[in-house]
């Protein structure tokens, strides 16, 4: 969070500073299946943010005696390009903030994976953030989500992520880097939209209990539009693979 004294105005007659209206999602696109060497792979771009995520797996446990005879074990490894921003510049190794994300992510995943179906395997996540413009974690999720479907990884629903931002009273949604530095309270949040189960949630700031629940019905609310760009780029693949067929 930046310094309230050097805070731009990030509302104005309703307005934020990219011209969107409280509730507005940035622009979101997705493709899947761009990595032929990965099981399954998405790339995202979400505003400004752009982000490639992979996954690869079920494949054998390693170290060996991490193992679970029972079920999968999830590793996730969340990280940004030396280049994705101004602050990353340079900085290359794993840091405290990129291991916190990784760890959300992957609890978040173990959740809907059906991970009795690869007992004693593992799946490894990647996301890569290629260019950082606020709200990645959730970008990286999102991608992530749809990385794994497109592996053909058995999994319960097709989860999505979002943000919601406090400047004042009021909430916005899916920040971008300057709301989300200078905004009051940020509030990232993983869903599961068939049930609308809250998967995880994490809260830098004070929401009061009303604006709480506000915030989970518009993050719900973005989600189905979410949820339609992730299903639009996995049935695309599909589509694409019956014409490849058909063709023959």
């Amino acid at each position: 969070m930046g310094s309230k004294a050097n805070r731009p105005e990030l509302i104005v007659d309703g307005k934020r500073l990219d011209g969107r209206a409280l509730d507005e999602l940035r622009p979101l696109k997705i493709e899947a299946s761009v990595l032929k060497n990965a099981d399954g792979s998405a790339y995202l771009e979400w505003g400004n943010n752009k982000v490639l995520a992979a996954v690869y797996g079920p494949v054998e446990t390693q170290p060996k005696h991490m193992a679970d005879p029972s079920k999968a074990i999830i590793k996730c490894r969340y990280a940004m390009a030396p280049f994705s921003s101004l602050e990353e510049h340079g900085r290359t190794g794993p840091n405290r903030r990129a291991t916190e994300i990784s760890k959300v992510t992957k609890e978040a995943f173990e959740n809907v994976v059906l991970l009795n179906e690869f007992p004693g395997s593992m799946i490894n996540i990647f996301i890569e953030i290629l260019q950082s413009d606020g709200g990645t974690r959730v970008a990286g999720i999102t991608a992530a989500a749809v990385a794994l479907a497109s592996a053909g990884i058995h999994m319960k629903d097709l989860i999505y992520a979002v943000a919601i931002g406090k400047v004042g009273d009021a909430l916005i949604l899916d920040q971008n880097m300057i709301e989300d530095n200078y905004s009051d309270a940020d509030m990232p949040i993983a869903i599961a939209p068939r049930n609308n189960d809250v998967l995880f949630l994490q809260m830098d700031g004070d929401f009061s209990k009303e604006e709480l629940k506000r915030s989970i019905d518009m993050a719900i609310e973005s989600g189905k539009v979410i949820s339609k760009v992730q299903k639009d780029a996995l049935r695309h693949v599909y589509q694409k693979a019956a014409e490849r067929y058909e063709s023959e």
